[in-house]
């Protein structure tokens, strides 16, 4: 059986996994990357909707406050490798940025291809080679790594040595991009302890039928707003969403789940402004214009210039008004209530989608056991993590990949204090 030597041995060919790669050949090492699909960076080159957020355009303080899960345990590597130097790198590869709302920033194509391929620039010119194979086992030789056994595209089983690897696998989201939760068997029989995978940035399941009425009803410019069972407001923003045939979707409701962590001791309720351009008043004065519009109709059919079609009989129903109320009889204490739904329409949230749904997975080894300045194990020298199999994840926004752009940094530049 052939034997090939490394170095610098990286399982894992998507975002962490290729910067590491990239990082470390560019001062001299020696690197492999195994990545067990076809093709490297494949969940990269969907995010974004394709059109791949790199990174937020923010201070370092910025980025961490917006990592709710072991932002103080990513300092060091933010600090080392922050949204402006990863910018600068992109833009050094080829690839001209631009900053969109909220700090996000995007290459000026707006294709995530771009970032792709610059990523496999970036390797190809360090020499660092690509393998495909699963890795099987990650061997170690007197309680240090020595290398990786692996089972080839042909279903053979190899030996990649290597003095040191980076374990940079990814989560449980989106498991066809092959992110399929290996690196934490891999972690774990090394005796790495794993924090239990969850979703996050994930579509929200709902209580009922009302959503499904609503399904494929998309609402544009509407504000978000979540409360706990306490009424305490926990999230608030302002976009897009998507009514499902099992609850919400759309990116403010992504961002908002990052938020609803812990459906076993508390629950949540998503309240959505359906005007939020309108104060109460003026929202007011609107629908005694559109009530005088049209006085000799019944109430269900009075609502088409306020709502959408597909909305009307759940505003209609939890309005509490009879449908078939001629509106010039509709009281002012009904059209409160109508008001009322408009500016906070009421979903009661009963948990997250499964992980394989989920933008990001929340958990991973547990980082109690890493190297905050290296990313290096302390349980086994010369491995290192990097990336998404790290138990930390941030809101959406660029962060998550700036987790990745800088665990990378840090696990394949990072330099030990014996």
């Amino acid at each position: 059986m052939r034997n090939t030597s490394s170095d610098l041995a990286v399982i894992g060919g998507g975002a962490a996994g290729m910067m590491a790669a990239g990082l470390a050949a560019r001062e001299g090492a020696s690197v492999t990357v195994l990545e067990k699909t076809k093709y490297t960076c494949r969940k990269l080159g969907i995010t974004g909707k394709g059109r791949c957020n790199l990174t937020n355009n923010t201070q370092v303080r910025q980025v961490i406050a917006n990592i709710p899960r072991n932002g103080k345990f990513l300092y060091s590597a933010v600090t080392a490798f922050p949204p402006q130097k990863v910018m600068e790198l992109f833009e050094s590869l080829g690839v001209p940025l631009k900053t969109e709302r909220g700090d996000r920033v995007f290459p000026v194509s707006d294709r995530a291809g771009d970032i792709v391929e610059a990523l496999r620039r970036f390797c190809r010119t360090g020499g660092v080679r690509i393998l495909r194979g699963r890795a099987e086992r990650i061997r170690t030789e007197d309680g240090r790594v020595s290398g990786v056994s692996y089972t080839d595209g042909e279903g053979r089983t190899r030996t990649l040595p290597a003095s040191r690897v980076i374990l940079a696998t990814g989560g449980l989201s989106y498991p066809a991009t092959g992110s399929d939760g290996d690196g934490y068997r891999l972690a774990s029989e090394l005796g790495h302890s794993v924090v239990t995978p969850r979703p996050s940035l994930a579509p929200l399941e709902a209580e009922g039928d009302d959503c499904a009425r609503m399904r494929g009803f998309a609402l544009k410019n509407v504000g978000l707003r979540v409360v706990d069972k306490s009424g305490k407001k926990i999230y608030e923003d302002f976009g897009e969403m998507l009514f499902t045939h099992f609850g919400l979707s759309g990116p403010t409701v992504l961002s908002a789940s990052a938020h609803m962590r812990d459906f076993e001791r508390n629950s949540y309720t998503v309240y959505i402004d359906l005007k939020p351009a309108l104060d109460e008043e003026t929202l007011d004065r609107r629908i005694l214009r559109d009530f005088e519009k049209y006085k000799n109709r019944d109430f269900q059919n009075a609502l088409g210039d306020l709502a959408g079609r597909s909305m009307i009989p759940v505003l209609v129903e939890k309005s509490g008004i009879p449908p078939e109320t001629k509106v010039n009889s509709v009281t002012r204490e009904q059209r409160r209530r109508l008001l009322e739904l408009f500016k906070a329409f009421p979903v009661k949230i009963t948990g997250v989608r499964p992980v394989e749904e989920a933008i990001v997975t929340s958990g991973g080894v547990d980082t109690r056991e890493i190297d905050p300045r290296t990313m290096e194990s302390k349980l086994i020298p010369g491995l290192r993590f990097a990336g998404e199999v790290i138990d930390a994840d941030g809101y959406t926004g660029g962060f998550n990949l700036q987790i990745a752009w800088s665990t990378a940094y840090a696990a394949a530049l990072g330099e030990r204090k014996e």
